[in-house]
């Protein structure tokens, strides 16, 4: 009689576990998000906090470190990424008093009611030809890290750069993936860094440019996470259908290459646009709806790459909001998720609970009415993965029921 008590007993707290758990899924989104801010026209960040509460969202990317958005975001255990910018490289390479300054005045007085988990020392430094700037990026990365720890906040703030995704020479097959070679001497030792500290490689990843690029060539479906043939990399057999996924696992070969394979690979930045210029092909609201439906669908599903299937991939979409005041070509100005008036560019399915506090379903903050835009094999997948979660749930209960009726 005690075995089978204690025996259901634990088969009671398995089941609890996994319950907490399914809750837990449902009601968080396992993406994050980028909160660009160059445009006069959006909300004030406490109405933004509300309105990303609202959509479960809980991981947040800032391109700097606005006391405004930290201090509106205390207390509601949204994850931070801020950003030290481009301008400030220079000066914390040189001088480590000023990183010491910046950490003082930008992370310290807003930890622990702000939860800031990462600080990216400048963004795509490695596009320009600024090899002054390049230099002194590691260097400034150190002088951060330093400045942290100095503080106390080592062990709960990593430091990291974010990078474009045309730091590759090659990306296709993804095994064969490498870094340029011009580029080797400043990402050897950033890759040190990032082993040392336990702190991931951020890309920027936009499969867009490769269809705007040459849409007769690259595959519609294939960038939009589509039902496709997929492509196979001959040294591997590993077969992809998508091109994010080839572009994740073209870094981690490169880093392999470079001797690293002990360096996560996070994508910081990566989105569709709803409109663009009459020569950019594809910007358009069903595509952006369907690469950002799709791969939202995907992370809920914890899905990982062809080369890493049992790491679930780790992104940031761009952006929360269109961006008005962005300069280049009219897709800059169009990335966003939502208008400034808070109201949805798109319907979308994240793979999230629906209902009001779901997120994304019917009914949700970001699909106010519902509408299918994402692929049929994307949601077979997610519905398979919940139904599985839950089939073992109601087993555990009925082996407890089974269990107390002996």
């Amino acid at each position: 009689m005690g075995l089978r008590v204690r025996a259901s007993s634990l088969l009671l707290s398995l089941a609890l576990e996994l319950a907490v758990a399914l809750v837990s899924v449902s009601a968080q989104q396992k993406f994050g998000i980028n909160y660009g801010q160059i445009a006069n026209d959006l909300p004030e960040p406490t109405r933004v906090a509300g309105l990303l509460q609202s959509m479960n969202v809980n991981k947040v990317k800032l391109y700097d470190a606005d006391p405004r958005v930290l201090t509106a975001f205390a207390n509601t255990g949204v994850e931070f990424i801020i950003a030290v910018g481009n301008e400030n490289l220079q000066t914390m390479a040189s001088n480590p008093a000023a990183a010491r300054q910046w950490v003082a005045t930008h992370v310290q007085p807003y930890i622990p009611a702000t939860r800031i988990t990462c600080v990216t020392v400048g963004n795509e430094v490695f596009s320009s030809n600024d090899t002054v700037m390049m230099s002194s990026l590691l260097p400034a990365m150190k002088a951060v890290y330093a400045a942290l720890g100095g503080l106390g906040l080592g062990s709960q703030v990593t430091v990291s750069s974010a990078h474009s995704v045309n730091v590759l020479a090659t990306s296709f097959p993804p095994s064969s993936g490498a870094f340029r070679e011009e580029l080797a001497e400043y990402i050897q030792p950033i890759l040190d860094f990032h082993a040392q500290t336990g702190s991931p490689f951020l890309i920027n990843a936009y499969p867009f440019f490769a269809y705007k690029g040459s849409p007769g060539t690259v595959s519609l479906p294939y960038v939009l996470f589509e039902p496709n043939p997929g492509v196979r990399d001959p040294n591997t057999n590993l077969s992809y259908d998508n091109m994010l996924y080839a572009q994740i696992d073209a870094v981690y070969a490169a880093m392999k290459v470079m001797g690293h394979t002990d360096v996560a690979v996070r994508i910081s930045e990566t989105g569709w646009p709803s409109k663009g210029d009459e020569d950019e092909t594809g910007a358009t609201v069903q595509n952006a709806a369907a690469y950002n439906g799709n791969l939202m669908q995907r992370i809920a599903m914890g899905q990982g790459t062809p080369l890493k299937p049992n790491v679930p991939i780790d992104v940031y979409v761009f952006a929360l909001f269109n961006e008005n005041m962005k300069p280049g070509p009219t897709s800059e100005r169009n990335y966003g998720l939502f208008y400034p008036n808070g109201s949805p560019v798109y319907a979308i399915n994240s793979g999230g609970s629906g209902g009001s506090g779901g997120g994304f379903g019917p009914g949700g903050s970001l699909n106010p009415y519902y509408t299918s835009m994402f692929s049929s094999s994307s949601k077979l997948a997610v519905s398979t993965t919940f139904l599985t979660e839950r089939v073992m749930l109601l087993l555990l209960l009925q082996a407890i029921v089974i269990l107390l009726q002996s």
